[in-house]
Formats: C-alpha cells, sequence, structure tokens
C-alpha cells in the first residue's frame, strides 16, 4: 500500500465524494484497523461498530485531512484512537461510594508501600536505560523539565512529527519492558 495511492484516493473522496475511491479506501485500510482493534483487545462486534465509526469519520471529514501535517495512514489511526478514547469515557462506569466506605488518609507510607514504590522506580529506571540516547533526551525533556512537544521540537531543532514519533517509541519501549520488569 503505497501512501501515494492512498492520498490520491482520499484527495478523490474529498473533491468529489467519489464512492469506488472510498470503496477502494476501505478495502486498503479495513484489514489493518481490525488487526489493531484485536490487538487493544476488542471483539469482532465492537471492532466492527468501530471500523464503520471510523470510515464514516473519514466520508464526511476527507477534507479536512492535510498530507502536509501527516500521512494518510496515521491520520486515520488518530481518528480511530480519538473514537476509542469517546467510546471509552462514555462506557465507563460511574462509580459512587459513600464517604463512610474510604479509609482515612495516612501521610505515612507503610512497608509495603515503600517496596512497591522501590520496585517500581528501579523497573522505571532499566526501562529508561533501555531507550536509545533520542527517545530518552526526548523523555527527559518532557518529564524534567517539563517541555511541551512544540517547545522540545525548537530546543532540539527538530520537526514536531520526529518529536512526536520518538516520543511514541519511547513510550512504547518503556511500556513492554514495565510489563516485563513489574
Amino acid at each position: 500500500m503505497e501512501e501515494d495511492q492512498l492520498q490520491d484516493l482520499m484527495r478523490r473522496v474529498a473533491q468529489n465524494r467519489d464512492t469506488a475511491a472510498f470503496s477502494l479506501f476501505f478495502d486498503l485500510l479495513a484489514p489493518r484497523i481490525r488487526a489493531r482493534l484485536s490487538r487493544l483487545g476488542h471483539n469482532h462486534a465492537e471492532g466492527d461498530d468501530l471500523l464503520q465509526d471510523v470510515m464514516v469519520n473519514i466520508w464526511t471529514k476527507a477534507g479536512l485531512y492535510d498530507p502536509a501535517r501527516g500521512n494518510v495512514l496515521g491520520w486515520t489511526f488518530t481518528i480511530l484512537r480519538n473514537l476509542r478514547i469517546d467510546r471509552l469515557r462514555k462506557l465507563r462506569p460511574h462509580l459512587t461510594t459513600e464517604l463512610l466506605e474510604w479509609d482515612d488518609i495516612s501521610d505515612e507510607d507503610n512497608a509495603e508501600d515503600i517496596s512497591i514504590k522501590k520496585s517500581e522506580a528501579a523497573a522505571l529506571a532499566r526501562s529508561m536505560a533501555e531507550l536509545g540516547p533520542e527517545q530518552r533526551e526526548i523523555i527527559d525533556l518532557v518529564f524534567r523539565e517539563e517541555l511541551t512537544q512544540a517547545e522540545i521540537a525548537g530546543r532540539l531543532k527538530l520537526p514536531l512529527g520526529t518529536v512526536k514519533s520518538r516520543m511514541r517509541l519511547a513510550y512504547g519501549h518503556m511500556r513492554k519492558a514495565l510489563e516485563n520488569n513489574l
């Protein structure tokens, strides 16, 4: 699947409401979207619902796609991510708890809490050590200096997309490392 082909199909959908182009676009991207949803733990019915929502969004918002800001697949998966977040927010049960059910808050950590915090800190340090220098630098700037992605891009003289990619890759590596180390 070529980016040029996807951009051409997107342009045809945006400009002409070309149903043939949209059908081909759907045929090219639906398997990738379904695979992503499956990896994220969605069953077939949920996956089909989200896939339909993504494709409706693409049909109605194709004119908003800007090739200068990213590739078609990235734009599509951003739509998917946003729809998943919206759906999870709607489905999340609202928990209510009586005030009497709450434990008194203690300012002091008990031995178990201290042990857990040390273990988590060690796992985090190991996951950071496994990052490449470029990814580690981005994570350091985000968490130690509390810079935004745009500020990091300016400081490092990198495109914003590069900063976002490095951050996403770093988070992915750290998540895997933490899952294996905790």
